[in-house]
Protein backbone atom coordinates (compact mmCIF):
# COMPACT_ATOMS: atom_id res chain seq x y z
CA UNK A 1 0.00 0.00 0.00
CA UNK A 2 1.22 3.66 -1.05
CA UNK A 3 2.23 6.08 1.68
CA UNK A 4 -1.13 7.65 2.20
CA UNK A 5 0.42 11.33 1.88
CA UNK A 6 0.79 10.10 -1.59
CA UNK A 7 -2.76 10.34 -1.86
CA UNK A 8 -5.64 13.16 -3.16
CA UNK A 9 -8.01 13.44 -0.17
CA UNK A 10 -11.79 13.08 -1.15
CA UNK A 11 -14.88 13.22 1.12
CA UNK A 12 -18.15 11.82 -0.97
CA UNK A 13 -21.61 11.94 0.31
CA UNK A 14 -23.30 9.00 -1.59
CA UNK A 15 -27.22 9.58 -1.66
CA UNK A 16 -28.85 6.56 -2.06
CA UNK A 17 -26.01 5.12 0.03
CA UNK A 18 -28.29 1.46 0.80
CA UNK A 19 -27.84 1.43 -3.52
CA UNK A 20 -27.32 -2.29 -4.93
CA UNK A 21 -25.77 -1.23 -8.16
CA UNK A 22 -23.85 2.09 -7.87
CA UNK A 23 -22.77 1.90 -4.64
CA UNK A 24 -20.76 -1.55 -4.61
CA UNK A 25 -19.45 -0.24 -8.24
CA UNK A 26 -17.93 2.56 -6.37
CA UNK A 27 -16.32 0.64 -3.77
CA UNK A 28 -14.99 -1.70 -5.99
CA UNK A 29 -13.77 0.78 -7.83
CA UNK A 30 -11.92 3.02 -5.12
CA UNK A 31 -10.55 -0.54 -4.08
CA UNK A 32 -9.10 -0.73 -7.19
CA UNK A 33 -7.27 3.01 -7.25
CA UNK A 34 -4.16 3.98 -6.30
CA UNK A 35 -4.90 7.77 -5.89
CA UNK A 36 -7.74 8.92 -3.58
CA UNK A 37 -8.21 8.44 0.07
CA UNK A 38 -11.71 8.19 0.09
CA UNK A 39 -14.31 8.81 2.81
CA UNK A 40 -17.81 7.82 1.88
CA UNK A 41 -20.88 8.80 3.94
CA UNK A 42 -24.04 6.84 2.49
CA UNK A 43 -27.09 8.39 3.45
CA UNK A 44 -30.65 6.21 2.43
CA UNK A 45 -34.09 6.13 3.38
CA UNK A 46 -33.97 3.09 4.04
CA UNK A 47 -30.82 3.60 7.11
CA UNK A 48 -30.26 -0.48 7.29
CA UNK A 49 -29.19 -0.99 3.98
CA UNK A 50 -26.98 2.37 4.59
CA UNK A 51 -25.26 0.55 7.38
CA UNK A 52 -25.22 -2.92 5.43
CA UNK A 53 -23.32 -1.03 2.37
CA UNK A 54 -20.53 0.50 5.00
CA UNK A 55 -20.13 -3.02 6.06
CA UNK A 56 -19.61 -4.14 2.79
CA UNK A 57 -17.34 -1.37 2.11
CA UNK A 58 -14.78 -2.50 5.13
CA UNK A 59 -14.55 -5.67 3.04
CA UNK A 60 -13.68 -3.76 0.04
CA UNK A 61 -11.34 -1.88 1.61
CA UNK A 62 -9.43 -5.03 3.30
CA UNK A 63 -8.56 -5.85 -0.57
CA UNK A 64 -7.89 -1.99 -1.46
CA UNK A 65 -4.70 -1.65 -3.67
CA UNK A 66 -4.45 1.79 -2.51
CA UNK A 67 -5.44 4.13 0.26
CA UNK A 68 -8.48 2.29 2.04
CA UNK A 69 -11.28 3.78 2.15
CA UNK A 70 -13.57 4.55 4.94
CA UNK A 71 -17.73 4.45 5.05
CA UNK A 72 -19.71 5.39 7.56
CA UNK A 73 -23.78 5.08 7.36
CA UNK A 74 -25.73 8.91 7.96
CA UNK A 75 -28.93 8.86 9.46
CA UNK A 76 -29.78 12.19 7.86
CA UNK A 77 -28.36 13.25 4.48
CA UNK A 78 -27.05 16.36 6.62
CA UNK A 79 -24.65 14.23 7.55
CA UNK A 80 -23.61 13.23 4.94
CA UNK A 81 -23.16 16.43 3.35
CA UNK A 82 -21.46 18.27 5.85
CA UNK A 83 -17.66 18.66 4.38
CA UNK A 84 -18.74 16.99 1.52
CA UNK A 85 -16.35 17.70 -1.56
CA UNK A 86 -18.61 15.16 -4.06
CA UNK A 87 -21.90 14.37 -3.91
CA UNK A 88 -22.79 10.98 -5.65
CA UNK A 89 -26.98 10.55 -6.48
CA UNK A 90 -27.99 7.32 -7.17
CA UNK A 91 -31.64 6.43 -5.70
CA UNK A 92 -34.76 4.95 -7.27
CA UNK A 93 -37.79 6.51 -7.66
CA UNK A 94 -40.27 4.70 -6.48
CA UNK A 95 -40.42 0.38 -6.67
CA UNK A 96 -39.63 -1.88 -9.03
CA UNK A 97 -43.73 -2.22 -8.93
CA UNK A 98 -44.25 1.13 -10.10
CA UNK A 99 -41.72 0.79 -12.56
CA UNK A 100 -43.94 -2.09 -13.21
CA UNK A 101 -47.08 -0.09 -14.10
CA UNK A 102 -45.08 2.26 -15.94
CA UNK A 103 -44.53 -0.37 -18.38
CA UNK A 104 -47.71 -2.84 -18.49
CA UNK A 105 -50.30 0.40 -18.91
CA UNK A 106 -48.65 1.89 -21.76
CA UNK A 107 -48.25 -2.11 -23.32
CA UNK A 108 -52.49 -2.55 -23.02
CA UNK A 109 -52.74 0.95 -25.29
CA UNK A 110 -49.98 -0.61 -27.74
CA UNK A 111 -47.13 1.25 -26.15
CA UNK A 112 -44.37 -1.81 -25.36
CA UNK A 113 -41.37 0.02 -23.88
CA UNK A 114 -37.87 -1.57 -24.13
CA UNK A 115 -36.21 0.38 -20.52
CA UNK A 116 -39.22 2.79 -19.56
CA UNK A 117 -36.93 5.33 -17.59
CA UNK A 118 -35.92 7.90 -19.60
CA UNK A 119 -38.59 9.18 -22.20
CA UNK A 120 -41.98 7.88 -23.33
CA UNK A 121 -45.18 7.00 -20.92
CA UNK A 122 -42.91 5.39 -18.77
CA UNK A 123 -39.99 7.92 -18.84
CA UNK A 124 -41.82 11.00 -18.10
CA UNK A 125 -44.20 9.32 -15.41
CA UNK A 126 -40.57 8.24 -13.81
CA UNK A 127 -39.82 11.50 -14.53
CA UNK A 128 -42.78 13.08 -12.34
CA UNK A 129 -42.17 10.88 -9.35
CA UNK A 130 -38.60 11.61 -9.17
CA UNK A 131 -38.21 15.67 -10.19
CA UNK A 132 -39.27 16.44 -6.17
CA UNK A 133 -36.93 14.23 -4.79
CA UNK A 134 -33.59 15.62 -6.47
CA UNK A 135 -35.22 19.01 -5.90
CA UNK A 136 -35.17 18.38 -2.70
CA UNK A 137 -31.71 17.18 -2.69
CA UNK A 138 -30.21 20.31 -4.77
CA UNK A 139 -31.63 22.31 -1.82
CA UNK A 140 -29.90 20.07 0.81
CA UNK A 141 -26.73 20.64 -1.34
CA UNK A 142 -27.83 24.44 -1.68
CA UNK A 143 -28.09 24.57 2.38
CA UNK A 144 -25.05 22.10 3.37
CA UNK A 145 -22.46 21.54 0.57
CA UNK A 146 -23.08 24.53 -2.00
CA UNK A 147 -19.07 24.16 -3.23
CA UNK A 148 -19.30 20.14 -3.40
CA UNK A 149 -19.45 18.75 -7.15
CA UNK A 150 -22.39 16.88 -7.75
CA UNK A 151 -22.71 13.58 -10.41
CA UNK A 152 -26.40 12.10 -11.17
CA UNK A 153 -26.30 8.76 -11.74
CA UNK A 154 -30.24 8.51 -11.59
CA UNK A 155 -32.56 8.36 -15.18
CA UNK A 156 -34.46 10.09 -16.29
CA UNK A 157 -30.76 12.02 -16.38
CA UNK A 158 -31.66 14.78 -18.89
CA UNK A 159 -34.67 16.01 -16.67
CA UNK A 160 -33.50 15.21 -13.24
CA UNK A 161 -30.00 16.78 -14.04
CA UNK A 162 -32.28 19.36 -15.23
CA UNK A 163 -33.64 19.61 -11.70
CA UNK A 164 -30.95 19.66 -9.72
CA UNK A 165 -30.49 23.10 -11.68
CA UNK A 166 -33.68 24.01 -11.04
CA UNK A 167 -33.46 24.22 -7.20
CA UNK A 168 -30.17 25.49 -6.99
CA UNK A 169 -29.06 27.83 -10.12
CA UNK A 170 -25.56 27.81 -8.94
CA UNK A 171 -25.16 23.45 -8.20
CA UNK A 172 -21.70 21.98 -9.74
CA UNK A 173 -23.40 19.25 -11.06
CA UNK A 174 -23.07 16.77 -13.96
CA UNK A 175 -25.02 13.29 -15.26
CA UNK A 176 -22.82 10.19 -15.45
CA UNK A 177 -24.15 7.90 -18.14
CA UNK A 178 -21.95 4.82 -19.48
CA UNK A 179 -24.18 4.50 -22.95
CA UNK A 180 -21.15 5.73 -24.94
CA UNK A 181 -19.12 3.26 -23.50
CA UNK A 182 -20.89 0.82 -25.86
CA UNK A 183 -19.83 2.34 -29.16
CA UNK A 184 -16.40 2.40 -27.50
CA UNK A 185 -16.32 -1.23 -27.02
CA UNK A 186 -17.29 -1.99 -30.67
CA UNK A 187 -14.37 0.58 -32.11
CA UNK A 188 -12.02 -0.96 -29.86
CA UNK A 189 -13.37 -4.62 -31.21
CA UNK A 190 -13.07 -3.90 -34.75
CA UNK A 191 -9.50 -2.58 -34.27
CA UNK A 192 -8.50 -5.72 -32.41
CA UNK A 193 -9.68 -8.27 -35.12
CA UNK A 194 -8.20 -5.83 -37.62
CA UNK A 195 -5.03 -6.15 -35.75
CA UNK A 196 -5.34 -10.11 -34.25
CA UNK A 197 -4.51 -8.94 -31.07
CA UNK A 198 -6.52 -7.72 -27.84
CA UNK A 199 -3.86 -4.76 -28.30
CA UNK A 200 -6.74 -1.90 -27.36
CA UNK A 201 -9.68 -1.16 -24.75
CA UNK A 202 -12.80 1.16 -25.09
CA UNK A 203 -10.22 3.54 -22.58
CA UNK A 204 -8.16 4.19 -25.88
CA UNK A 205 -11.32 5.23 -28.64
CA UNK A 206 -12.57 8.85 -28.48
CA UNK A 207 -15.86 9.99 -29.81
CA UNK A 208 -16.74 13.60 -30.51
CA UNK A 209 -20.60 13.21 -28.73
CA UNK A 210 -23.28 14.95 -29.35
CA UNK A 211 -26.51 14.57 -28.47
CA UNK A 212 -28.98 14.63 -25.37
CA UNK A 213 -28.92 11.18 -22.70
CA UNK A 214 -29.50 8.10 -24.03
CA UNK A 215 -30.07 9.63 -28.24
CA UNK A 216 -26.51 10.20 -28.24
CA UNK A 217 -24.69 10.34 -31.69
CA UNK A 218 -21.06 10.74 -32.56
CA UNK A 219 -19.54 12.51 -35.85
CA UNK A 220 -16.05 12.01 -35.08
CA UNK A 221 -14.13 8.70 -33.57
CA UNK A 222 -10.84 8.11 -33.26
CA UNK A 223 -8.22 5.18 -31.78
CA UNK A 224 -4.85 6.87 -30.44
CA UNK A 225 -5.67 9.53 -33.33
CA UNK A 226 -6.60 7.37 -35.88
CA UNK A 227 -9.74 8.40 -37.54
CA UNK A 228 -11.75 5.14 -36.70
CA UNK A 229 -15.23 6.82 -38.99
CA UNK A 230 -14.36 4.78 -42.55
CA UNK A 231 -13.53 0.91 -40.64
CA UNK A 232 -17.14 1.79 -38.21
CA UNK A 233 -19.35 2.63 -41.37
CA UNK A 234 -17.40 -0.16 -43.35
CA UNK A 235 -17.90 -2.74 -40.46
CA UNK A 236 -21.23 -1.56 -39.99
CA UNK A 237 -22.07 -1.99 -43.99
CA UNK A 238 -20.80 -5.50 -43.45
CA UNK A 239 -22.79 -7.06 -40.40
CA UNK A 240 -26.22 -6.83 -42.87
CA UNK A 241 -29.39 -8.31 -41.21
CA UNK A 242 -27.40 -10.46 -38.29
CA UNK A 243 -25.88 -7.07 -36.48
CA UNK A 244 -23.31 -7.42 -34.02
CA UNK A 245 -24.16 -9.10 -30.45
CA UNK A 246 -23.00 -6.97 -27.56
CA UNK A 247 -23.91 -6.79 -23.77
CA UNK A 248 -22.17 -6.31 -20.56
CA UNK A 249 -18.86 -8.09 -19.82
CA UNK A 250 -19.42 -10.91 -17.30
CA UNK A 251 -23.12 -10.82 -17.46
CA UNK A 252 -24.55 -14.27 -16.83
CA UNK A 253 -27.72 -15.96 -19.67
CA UNK A 254 -30.56 -13.88 -18.48
CA UNK A 255 -28.93 -10.67 -18.58
CA UNK A 256 -27.52 -11.59 -21.87
CA UNK A 257 -31.47 -12.01 -22.66
CA UNK A 258 -33.15 -8.90 -21.85
CA UNK A 259 -30.43 -6.68 -22.02
CA UNK A 260 -28.30 -7.92 -24.79
CA UNK A 261 -28.69 -6.29 -28.14
CA UNK A 262 -27.39 -7.19 -31.97
CA UNK A 263 -26.88 -3.16 -32.33
CA UNK A 264 -29.26 -3.54 -35.10
CA UNK A 265 -31.21 0.20 -33.99
CA UNK A 266 -28.08 1.76 -34.35
CA UNK A 267 -26.64 0.51 -37.15
CA UNK A 268 -30.18 1.49 -39.34
CA UNK A 269 -29.90 5.04 -37.45
CA UNK A 270 -26.62 5.25 -39.26
CA UNK A 271 -28.18 4.32 -42.59
CA UNK A 272 -30.99 7.32 -42.38
CA UNK A 273 -29.43 10.16 -40.83
CA UNK A 274 -25.17 9.67 -41.55
CA UNK A 275 -24.23 9.42 -38.16
CA UNK A 276 -23.30 6.39 -35.79
CA UNK A 277 -25.70 6.40 -32.91
CA UNK A 278 -23.56 6.32 -29.34
CA UNK A 279 -25.89 4.48 -26.97
CA UNK A 280 -27.84 1.06 -26.84
CA UNK A 281 -30.85 0.09 -28.74
CA UNK A 282 -33.01 -0.68 -26.18
CA UNK A 283 -32.48 2.99 -25.13
CA UNK A 284 -32.37 4.30 -28.78
CA UNK A 285 -35.64 2.45 -30.02
CA UNK A 286 -37.84 4.97 -27.32
CA UNK A 287 -37.30 8.17 -28.71
CA UNK A 288 -38.82 7.16 -31.92
CA UNK A 289 -42.36 6.28 -32.94
CA UNK A 290 -43.50 2.31 -31.93
CA UNK A 291 -43.67 1.58 -35.58
CA UNK A 292 -40.06 2.22 -36.27
CA UNK A 293 -38.63 -0.43 -33.84
CA UNK A 294 -40.52 -1.54 -30.81
CA UNK A 295 -43.65 -2.72 -32.65
CA UNK A 296 -41.29 -5.63 -33.69
CA UNK A 297 -38.24 -5.68 -31.03
CA UNK A 298 -36.97 -9.51 -32.28
CA UNK A 299 -36.52 -8.22 -35.60
CA UNK A 300 -33.98 -6.00 -34.38
CA UNK A 301 -32.19 -7.26 -32.08
CA UNK A 302 -33.33 -6.75 -28.61
CA UNK A 303 -35.66 -7.47 -25.85
CA UNK A 304 -38.40 -5.75 -23.96
CA UNK A 305 -36.78 -5.75 -20.19
CA UNK A 306 -39.62 -7.13 -18.29
CA UNK A 307 -40.59 -6.02 -14.53
CA UNK A 308 -40.20 -9.72 -12.70
CA UNK A 309 -36.73 -10.05 -13.90
CA UNK A 310 -35.83 -6.51 -12.48
CA UNK A 311 -37.15 -8.21 -8.93
CA UNK A 312 -35.41 -11.19 -9.57
CA UNK A 313 -32.08 -9.73 -10.24
CA UNK A 314 -32.65 -7.09 -7.05
CA UNK A 315 -33.20 -10.03 -4.92
CA UNK A 316 -29.93 -11.99 -6.23
CA UNK A 317 -28.29 -8.56 -6.13
CA UNK A 318 -29.29 -8.46 -2.36
CA UNK A 319 -28.60 -12.21 -1.52
CA UNK A 320 -25.01 -11.39 -2.88
CA UNK A 321 -24.25 -8.55 -0.71
CA UNK A 322 -25.68 -10.06 2.61
CA UNK A 323 -23.21 -12.80 0.98
CA UNK A 324 -20.32 -10.15 0.82
CA UNK A 325 -21.00 -8.42 4.29
CA UNK A 326 -21.02 -11.77 6.01
CA UNK A 327 -17.68 -12.85 4.18
CA UNK A 328 -19.38 -15.97 2.43
CA UNK A 329 -17.81 -14.16 -0.65
CA UNK A 330 -15.23 -12.15 -1.25
CA UNK A 331 -14.87 -8.53 -2.95
CA UNK A 332 -13.78 -8.72 -6.55
CA UNK A 333 -11.69 -5.54 -6.77
CA UNK A 334 -11.72 -4.29 -10.74
CA UNK A 335 -12.62 -0.70 -12.26
CA UNK A 336 -15.67 0.14 -13.52
CA UNK A 337 -16.95 0.96 -16.73
CA UNK A 338 -17.63 4.58 -15.54
CA UNK A 339 -15.54 7.30 -15.35
CA UNK A 340 -16.39 8.59 -11.56
CA UNK A 341 -13.41 7.75 -10.32
CA UNK A 342 -11.40 9.37 -13.19
CA UNK A 343 -13.66 12.80 -12.22
CA UNK A 344 -13.42 12.62 -9.37
CA UNK A 345 -8.95 13.06 -9.10
CA UNK A 346 -9.14 15.50 -11.89
CA UNK A 347 -11.77 17.61 -9.70
CA UNK A 348 -9.32 17.07 -7.19
CA UNK A 349 -6.27 18.32 -8.88
CA UNK A 350 -4.96 14.93 -10.11
CA UNK A 351 -4.92 16.07 -13.75
CA UNK A 352 -7.57 16.44 -16.91
CA UNK A 353 -9.75 14.24 -18.24
CA UNK A 354 -12.26 14.31 -20.55
CA UNK A 355 -15.44 12.27 -20.93
CA UNK A 356 -18.68 12.30 -22.20
CA UNK A 357 -21.42 13.77 -19.51
CA UNK A 358 -24.87 15.55 -19.11
CA UNK A 359 -24.36 19.21 -18.34
CA UNK A 360 -26.80 22.48 -19.21
CA UNK A 361 -26.30 23.32 -23.05
CA UNK A 362 -24.51 26.77 -23.11
CA UNK A 363 -23.66 26.11 -26.58
CA UNK A 364 -21.94 23.42 -26.76
CA UNK A 365 -24.21 21.51 -28.96
CA UNK A 366 -25.64 23.71 -31.38
CA UNK A 367 -29.30 23.57 -32.42
CA UNK A 368 -30.82 22.51 -29.37
CA UNK A 369 -31.99 24.69 -26.61
CA UNK A 370 -30.26 26.66 -24.25
CA UNK A 371 -30.29 25.39 -20.89
CA UNK A 372 -31.66 21.57 -21.60
CA UNK A 373 -29.41 19.18 -20.38
CA UNK A 374 -27.43 18.03 -23.40
CA UNK A 375 -24.67 15.11 -23.78
CA UNK A 376 -21.04 15.93 -24.93
CA UNK A 377 -18.08 15.69 -23.93
CA UNK A 378 -16.57 18.09 -21.23
CA UNK A 379 -13.05 18.17 -19.32
CA UNK A 380 -12.55 17.64 -15.60
CA UNK A 381 -9.54 19.68 -14.06
CA UNK A 382 -8.97 21.32 -10.61
CA UNK A 383 -10.87 24.23 -12.26
CA UNK A 384 -13.94 22.12 -12.62
CA UNK A 385 -15.98 20.90 -15.13
CA UNK A 386 -15.58 22.49 -18.78
CA UNK A 387 -17.99 21.35 -21.57
CA UNK A 388 -16.38 20.54 -25.20
CA UNK A 389 -17.86 22.40 -27.83
CA UNK A 390 -19.63 19.79 -30.12
CA UNK A 391 -20.67 21.19 -33.11
CA UNK A 392 -23.89 20.45 -34.42
CA UNK A 393 -26.27 17.58 -35.47
CA UNK A 394 -27.51 16.86 -38.82
CA UNK A 395 -31.04 18.58 -39.38
CA UNK A 396 -33.16 15.64 -39.94
CA UNK A 397 -31.68 14.50 -36.27
CA UNK A 398 -31.90 18.15 -35.09
CA UNK A 399 -35.94 18.03 -35.57
CA UNK A 400 -36.40 14.73 -33.66
CA UNK A 401 -33.67 15.37 -30.45
CA UNK A 402 -34.51 19.04 -30.14
CA UNK A 403 -38.31 18.93 -29.36
CA UNK A 404 -37.06 15.75 -27.02
CA UNK A 405 -34.40 18.01 -25.05
CA UNK A 406 -37.47 20.88 -24.92
CA UNK A 407 -40.20 18.52 -23.27
CA UNK A 408 -37.59 17.20 -20.91
CA UNK A 409 -36.64 20.91 -19.81
CA UNK A 410 -40.08 21.92 -19.84
CA UNK A 411 -41.26 18.54 -17.28
CA UNK A 412 -38.67 20.13 -14.63
CA UNK A 413 -41.08 23.81 -14.03
CA UNK A 414 -44.72 21.35 -14.43
CA UNK A 415 -43.91 19.19 -11.69
CA UNK A 416 -42.34 21.45 -9.26
CA UNK A 417 -45.25 23.48 -10.16
CA UNK A 418 -48.13 20.73 -10.07
CA UNK A 419 -49.44 21.63 -13.34
CA UNK A 420 -51.05 18.53 -14.07
CA UNK A 421 -52.53 20.04 -17.49
CA UNK A 422 -49.32 20.93 -18.90
CA UNK A 423 -47.45 17.33 -18.06
CA UNK A 424 -50.43 16.11 -20.00
CA UNK A 425 -49.46 18.34 -22.84
CA UNK A 426 -45.84 17.39 -22.56
CA UNK A 427 -47.23 13.10 -22.18
CA UNK A 428 -48.95 13.65 -25.13
CA UNK A 429 -46.29 14.83 -27.51
CA UNK A 430 -43.86 12.14 -26.44
CA UNK A 431 -43.72 10.13 -30.00
CA UNK A 432 -44.44 7.11 -28.59
CA UNK A 433 -47.92 8.43 -27.42
CA UNK A 434 -48.40 11.08 -30.05
CA UNK A 435 -50.68 9.20 -32.37
CA UNK A 436 -53.26 8.52 -29.41
CA UNK A 437 -56.51 10.10 -29.72
CA UNK A 438 -56.49 13.42 -27.00
CA UNK A 439 -59.42 10.86 -25.35
CA UNK A 440 -57.42 7.76 -25.41
CA UNK A 441 -53.90 9.25 -24.08
CA UNK A 442 -55.64 11.21 -20.88
CA UNK A 443 -57.03 8.01 -20.27
CA UNK A 444 -53.87 6.45 -19.91
CA UNK A 445 -52.11 9.47 -18.18
CA UNK A 446 -54.35 9.35 -15.26
CA UNK A 447 -54.33 5.77 -15.09
CA UNK A 448 -50.41 5.58 -14.45
CA UNK A 449 -50.53 8.48 -12.19
CA UNK A 450 -53.14 7.07 -10.19
CA UNK A 451 -51.20 3.73 -10.37
CA UNK A 452 -48.38 5.79 -8.66
CA UNK A 453 -50.30 8.36 -6.81
CA UNK A 454 -48.42 7.85 -3.07
CA UNK A 455 -45.13 8.91 -4.86
CA UNK A 456 -46.63 11.69 -6.33
CA UNK A 457 -46.12 15.26 -4.91
CA UNK A 458 -49.27 16.70 -2.62
CA UNK A 459 -49.81 18.89 -5.45
CA UNK A 460 -50.39 16.31 -8.67
CA UNK A 461 -52.57 13.77 -6.37
CA UNK A 462 -55.86 13.14 -6.43
CA UNK A 463 -58.41 12.54 -9.07
CA UNK A 464 -57.48 14.37 -13.01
Amino acid sequence: MANSSSHISVRIAFIGGGSLNWAPELMASLAYDTRLQAEVRLYDTDFPAAERNAAIGARYAEVSRGCAATYLPCPTIEAALTGADVVVISILPGRFEDMGHDLSIPASYGIPQAVGDTVGPGGIVRAIRAIPMLADIATAIRDVAPDAYVCNLTNPMSALTGALYAAFPQIKAWGECHEVTKIRRMVASIANDAEGGETYSFRDVEVNVLGINHFTFADRITLRGRDMMPAYSAFVAAQGAKGWHQTEPDADKEHRKYFGTRNLVAFDLLRRFGLPAAAGDRHLAEFLPVADYLADPARWGFALTPIDYRIRDRAAKLEKAEALKMGRIAPHVKPSNESLIEQITALKGGGVFMDNVNLPNRGQVGGLPSGAIVESNAVFSGLGIAPVPAGKLPVALEDIVAPHAQRQSALVPAVLNGDRAALFALFHQDPLVALLPTKTAKEMFNQMLAATNHWLPENLKGAA
